[in-house]
C-alpha cells in the first residue's frame, strides 16, 4: 500500500522546521512511504485553509495533526496505515 505523508508550512516558521525535522525521521524508518512539502506561500488555497494550523502533517490528505508534531503519535499512524 502507497502512503504519502504532507508536510505543509512556510518558509521562517520554526514550528515548521521542528516539524519538517521530526516527519523527515519518522518517515525514513517506514518503507514505501513518500514524503513532500508545500508552503502556504506558494498556494493560495492551501494559505486560506491552513494559515492558522501551521505546522499541518496529512496522511493521504487527511490532517493528521497540526502545531506541534509528536514523533510516536506520528509513527503509530504510519505503520497502522502500512499494515492495512
Amino acid at each position: 500500500m502507497s502512503v504519502t505523508v504532507t508536510l505543509i508550512g512556510r518558509d521562517g516558521c520554526h514550528l515548521c522546521d521542528d516539524a519538517r525535522a521530526i516527519v523527515s525521521d519518522v518517515v525514513s524508518r517506514h518503507d514505501g512511504i513518500a514524503f513532500n512539502e508545500q508552503s502556504i506561500d506558494d498556494n493560495p488555497e492551501l494559505a486560506e485553509r491552513y494559515r492558522d494550523e501551521i505546522p499541518v502533517v496529512l496522511i493521504d490528505d487527511k490532517v493528521h495533526n497540526f502545531w506541534r508534531i509528536d514523533a510516536d503519535r506520528l509513527d503509530r499512524a504510519l505503520r497502522e496505515r502500512t499494515q492495512k
